[in-house]
């Protein structure tokens, strides 16, 4: 009943995880932040200077306030191998010799008493992981939040449909304005905190993932 019971627990939980939202454009999360509108005077002045949206002659056209668009270079490649391998063996022998009573072995029936053990254990395992992942593309993005060092926090998304299915990259994450190039743009690998997620929806998607039953097949849960 015990076993029954976790299976069907598993079953239950592969089918939920199957269940989950897919991801849809124009999520809230990913939604560009607007500016944050000029602030009135408290006393009119007659001045149509606004200290705080002033920009100085050698300013220059960088992301640096709530709102700004900045693009990000996607320069993504990692490469990871791991190898091991492990092997043991154990062998081990007990003998209980018959006992002597006056100088003779003592048996039962014509049989001797003595008695013999013996057992080896063996094990062996090698295991070997090779990944590689490389992501090259543009994505431009807001700033959300501008932080009191300085730093931006930045958040955006792009949607492409091709034929009939839609393809999506998300980002997030933190840069530093000194790490903005004069046209604007920064390599990935200078965002820090980065988040990038780049898949897809539709026919294609839903082909390469596998259904339920085979997933619980697949999961630890799965005794054999």
């Amino acid at each position: 009943m015990r076993i029954a019971a976790l299976i069907l627990a598993s079953l239950v939980m592969a089918g939920c995880a199957s269940n989950q939202p897919k991801p849809m454009p124009d999520d809230p999360m990913y939604a560009p932040v607007l500016p944050e509108e000029r602030a009135q005077p408290v006393v009119p002045n007659g001045s149509l200077f606004q200290a705080q949206y002033a920009d100085s002659l050698y300013s220059d056209i960088k992301a640096r306030r709530l709102g700004d668009i900045i693009t990000v270079s996607l320069q993504e490649r990692t490469t990871a191998s791991k190898s091991s391998s492990t092997e043991t063996t154990k062998d081990s022998n007990t003998e209980l010799p018959s006992p002597q009573l006056f100088g003779r072995d003592v048996s039962i029936n014509g049989n001797p008493l003595s008695a013999s053990f013996g057992g080896t254990r063996s094990f062996s395992g090698e295991g070997d992981a090779d990944q590689s992942n490389q992501l090259n593309g543009e994505i431009t993005v807001t700033v959300i939040k501008t932080l009191a060092n300085g730093n931006l926090i930045v958040r955006g998304e792009k949607w492409m449909r091709i034929n009939t299915g839609d393809e999506y990259i998300r980002l997030t994450g933190m840069i530093r304005p000194q790490d903005i190039s004069a046209d604007n743009t920064i390599p990935s690998t200078r965002v820090a905190n980065a988040r990038i997620e780049y898949s897809g929806t539709g026919t294609l998607a839903n082909v390469q993932e596998q259904g339920w039953l085979t997933r619980f097949f697949n999961s630890p849960i799965w005794p054999f």
